[in-house]
């Protein structure tokens, strides 16, 4: 998917060749901050002909750029709200003409009309997380932003052989990994469009108190990853009375910006990039967006560091939270399916536990409702058949419930029972406990 951004394009080895898109901007300062100079130095430099000049990429209509996509290519779609809708729909138009066209992606948002059921000899989508994705413009030095999205966006870039960029002055030039020469494009589609936004979720009376909870486990000083939803906010909205956070996380959305106006995070106790904020790409509002753009208090950088667990343990007191969708007796956490039914995708979260149990003083917190919405138990006696284990309970430390926190790590198989049905829901916990019995024994030896 392209937006303001690039659209790269590769040929892979073998028959198949790979194209990714991925948008990007040209830079034009909305809030003031002058462009960098001197991490230019640093960042992938232009490409060259063999006599020596830089090449300049065609600027060409959406449909135009379509037509570089071949049968039984592999397509990169640029992640989240970097997603390039106008090549997407471009590509989609030709499906005709199309045949076997692999489309990757990690997580994207916006219009997917290649998902439509007819189009299934003609596109098919791998897609590393399910899920509901840009490059800004050219600046002053020649280069372009990936904006919102470094994350896996980078690398496809650097291994395309063919990079399509759609370029959009509504995408925040980000500070990073994420600057690109507009040499290694080799065509530009421009267009003006909105991202995809999401404004902030309020928690429920649930939500909020998780959010107590987890947050009196936060300790000052702490390095905190944690994602998108009802429950990261309500954590982060009761982070504000805190002192010297910092932040290293996948990605982040708004509710960051009420804890950074808070004075609750300055980075200044952080190993890895101290001073600023580290992450691989945002989601959220506009006005997160506009928070993002040439702010150089945030790097976005590769996942490949971002999510590297020798990276993440380096933060002292990292402290990763993250969700589930069940957690079974034993302490094995299901983040990603509801038994064989793909519900989402792993994410970092095996990268962000592993990293801040490996950290000194770190924490890996899991948070969940005790009940769906329909509600089911989610704490349960085994995970449901199929069920993946991203967490395994070899390296899960804490669960957090409305009811209460269960502290796992180092415990045996008849303790973290007991400390799971505690924080189940009460009308589900006789259950739990005679099932637990039947499977341990008495749980108060």
């Amino acid at each position: 998917m392209l937006k303001h951004t690039l659209n790269l394009a590769t040929t892979a080895a073998g028959h198949r060749s790979a194209t990714a898109a991925a948008a990007v901007r040209t830079h034009t300062p909305r809030r003031g901050v002058q462009a960098l100079s001197s991490p230019i130095a640093h960042l992938t430099g232009p490409r060259r002909n063999p006599d020596g000049t830089v090449p300049v990429p065609r600027e060409m209509t959406a449909a135009q750029a379509a037509r570089l996509i071949e049968s039984n290519q592999r397509v990169f779609i640029s992640s989240v709200c970097s997603a390039p809708a106008d090549l997407i729909q471009a590509m989609t138009d030709r499906h005709a003409e199309l045949r076997n066209v692999e489309l990757t992606s990690i997580h994207t948002e916006g219009p997917a009309p290649y998902l439509d059921p007819k189009f299934a000899g003609s596109f098919r989508l791998n897609c590393m997380f399910t899920g509901a994705n840009a490059r800004a413009a050219p600046d002053r030095h020649g280069y372009c932003s990936l904006g919102t999205s470094v994350d896996v966006t980078k690398a496809a870039v650097e291994s395309a052989r063919v990079v399509i960029a759609e370029v959009n002055p509504n995408m925040p030039r980000a500070h990073g990994d994420g600057l690109l020469h507009v040499s290694q494009l080799d065509a530009l589609v421009h267009v003006d469009r909105p991202l995809v936004a999401h404004d902030p979720v309020e928690p429920d009376e649930v939500e909020s108190k998780i959010g107590a909870l987890v947050a009196s486990l936060v300790e000052n000083g702490a390095c905190l990853q944690m994602g998108i939803g009802a429950i990261p906010n309500a954590v982060l909205g009761n982070l504000k009375s805190h002192q010297n956070l910092g932040i290293h996380t996948e990605m982040f959305s708004d509710g960051m910006l009420d804890l950074f106006d808070s004075g609750a995070i300055t980075n200044t106790q952080k190993t890895i990039r101290p001073g600023v904020i580290v992450s691989g790409f945002v989601l959220g509002s506009r006005k997160l967006y506009e928070f993002l753009d040439d702010n150089p208090l945030i790097n976005m950088l590769d996942i490949s560091f971002v999510n590297d667990t020798a990276v993440i343990r380096q933060n002292s007191r990292a402290t990763a939270i993250n969700s589930a969708i069940e957690v079974d007796l034993t302490g094995q956490v299901c983040a990603d399916s509801i038994g064989t039914l793909q519900f989402s995708g792993i994410g970092g979260q095996m990268d962000f536990v592993r990293g801040a149990t490996l950290s000194a003083g770190g924490k890996a917190i899991i948070a969940l409702p005790s009940t769906t919405k329909k509600g089911l138990s989610r704490i349960v006696t085994t995970l449901h058949p199929g069920a993946g284990v991203v967490t395994t309970r070899g390296h899960v430390q804490y669960i957090v419930t409305e009811y209460g926190i269960a502290y796992l790590y180092g415990k045996n198989m008849r303790q973290r029972a007991r400390a799971l049905i505690d924080i189940a829901h009460p009308s589900h916990r006789e259950a739990l406990f005679n099932d637990a019995v039947k499977r341990f024994g008495p749980l108060d030896l």
